[in-house]
């Protein structure tokens, strides 16, 4: 007898309402200390810089001084809210234009503010920088394999208008593997093996979203003043927990 895997939705965020985004499910994380990639933004925990309207949430970055920072963004995080472990996270996103941008939705272990990064882990559902549009990059890193030394699990694709429609990103996750998706297309799945210990595959335990738009960094690259205000815009996010049936 086959064993059919299923999901059931565990929560969601449609933002069928206006203001700041819901403090039930969502915290707005502030600082501007660069995060370990001289980024150059501030995250706030302004409206200006996070809003529910019209059924999307807008992460918007702006060029403004702000304390010690001249420019705004905003870090919209699940942490100690709602986490993660296994199942499929769905997120309808449309990128922000404009060199300089660098969004992701993301993941971090729960473990974070314990053992730190790297060995908490990573999941990237998207990264893309503005730069280089509509690439769109999916990676895991962890201890041993990890951007800092060129050794994390990638993959790269072209979503075509990814700044300018709607795309539905997803990751479906258990045991044994991560997959990624845009649009219900299967693009690439990371596979455990065997050897694997938690500083090569941390992911078998609990993690927290995290969807934002930095700025400039290591990656990001020169900021195009001319783009202001850019925004990364967001209908739904959909977790779904995976259940077993025969």
């Amino acid at each position: 007898m086959n064993v059919k895997e299923m999901y059931k939705l565990l929560w969601e965020d449609t933002f069928n309402y206006q203001g700041l985004p819901n403090p039930d499910l969502w915290t707005l994380e502030t600082g501007g200390h660069g995060f370990g990639n001289n980024e150059a933004q501030y995250y706030t925990d302004r409206i200006e810089n996070a809003m529910v309207k019209d059924g999307v949430l807008h992460i918007i970055a702006r060029k403004e001084d702000y304390l010690n920072r001249h420019y705004t963004s905003a870090k919209v995080t699940t942490k100690h809210k709602n986490h993660i472990k296994y199942g499929s996270i769905r997120i309808m996103a449309k990128m922000p234009k404009g060199n300089g941008t660098w969004p992701a939705l993301w993941f971090l272990g729960e473990n974070m503010d314990q053992v730190g990064w790297p060995m908490c882990g990573e999941i990237d559902l998207l990264e893309h920088v503005g730069h280089n549009p509509n690439q769109i990059h999916f990676s895991l890193h962890s201890k041993k394999r990890n951007f800092g030394i060129g050794t994390q699990l990638t993959h790269v694709i072209k979503v075509e208008r990814a700044t300018e429609l709607f795309h539905e990103y997803r990751m479906d996750w258990d045991e044994k593997s991560i997959s990624f998706y845009v649009d219900g297309t299967h693009h690439v799945t990371f596979t455990k093996n065997k050897k694997e210990t938690v500083e090569t595959w941390p992911f078998d335990a609990p993690f927290y979203l995290i969807l934002n738009v930095a700025l400039g960094g290591i990656w990001g690259g020169i900021i195009d003043d001319t783009i202001f205000p850019t925004e990364m815009h967001i209908k739904y996010v959909k977790v779904y927990e995976r259940s077993d049936a025969v």
